[in-house]
């Protein structure tokens, strides 16, 4: 019990995935097998990166640090799920589920942070070419990432002040595989329309608005290809074309869960899944190819 922050609730009882033995084993191995790729495609990205001096551009500096982020994000949610198919009780404490929401929403938007520079890098290639070495020089690039880093922990140190402000004295159970924000908050005593409304203008229109915007400069940068040779033009098309699937993938999830009412939806665990595992999984897929 804390006192403190009028907290009764001590642990939260994870629901996890699914009650079946048999689908938990079946699950057990195809996120073990999942995991491995995240883990063991994204170490290669980065391996590869650093080894090879012919990939030094910012384009591959920073391709290197999302594979870095996605790896991170994946060992936040994927180790313990894995455990906990084997737990008769699935327990995570209170400290433990806020460190998670820290950590998720850390990573989270630092991701989305860095998905909107390297659209900035591709928009500073096109349409800047010749002055492209400056503008993108390595100092500029340490810097945007400094920035990335100081944002998300800004962002991340929000969300948590306004759920420890929250007291837990009731029910305990999480209907997901690990601590959410929608779900959390929903088992406060206590209104929650007004933390609801800061979440959702804090995390929903922060992604909402990366989302346009990132739209909007990848519609510019192909447009603008258009006066470029058929070899040019091919090269840009195949880098933007990852870009904005990623977008998609990193987006759609984070669209759906917080820019919407916190309330139980059917779907909640199937985006949460794709979200935690399947995207880091495709990430290192899509750029390898």
């Amino acid at each position: 019990m804390d006192t403190g922050n009028s907290t009764v609730v001590t642990e939260f009882i994870l629901l996890g995935l699914t009650q079946s033995q048999g689908a938990q084993i079946l699950l057990f191995v195809l996120v073990s097998i999942f995991y491995l790729i995240i883990l063991s495609g994204n170490v290669l990205i980065i391996l590869t990166i650093r080894s090879d001096p012919r990939l030094n551009a910012p384009l591959y500096f920073f391709l290197g640090n999302l594979a870095f982020l996605d790896a991170s994000y994946s060992f936040i949610v994927a180790p313990r799920m894995l455990v906990d198919f084997f737990s008769e009780k699935k327990v995570i404490y209170y400290r433990g589920c806020i460190t998670q929401l820290f950590f998720l929403n850390f990573l989270g938007v630092g991701e989305i942070f860095l998905l909107v520079i390297m659209a900035f890098d591709r928009y500073i290639a096109i349409y800047r070419p010749l002055h492209y070495g400056t503008i993108m020089s390595p100092r500029v690039c340490y810097a945007l990432l400094l920035a990335l880093w100081l944002g998300a922990f800004a962002h991340s140190i929000v969300q948590v002040a306004l759920i420890l402000h929250l007291p837990f004295c009731g029910p305990n159970q999480l209907d997901k595989f690990f601590c959410d924000v929608p779900q959390v908050i929903k088992l406060a005593c206590t209104d929650t329309f007004v933390v609801e409304l800061l979440m959702v203008s804090n995390s929903g229109l922060l992604t909402l608005l990366c989302f346009l915007g990132l739209l909007a400069s990848y519609a510019m940068i192909l447009c603008r290809i258009k006066r470029h040779s058929s070899e040019g033009k091919s090269k840009v098309v195949s880098t933007c074309t990852t870009h904005i699937i990623i977008v998609f993938l990193m987006f759609g999830p984070s669209i759906f869960n917080y820019t919407r009412p916190f309330r139980v939806f059917p779907a909640d665990k199937v985006v949460a899944v794709f979200h935690t595992v399947i995207f880091p999984l495709l990430n290192p897929v899509i750029y390898t190819l």
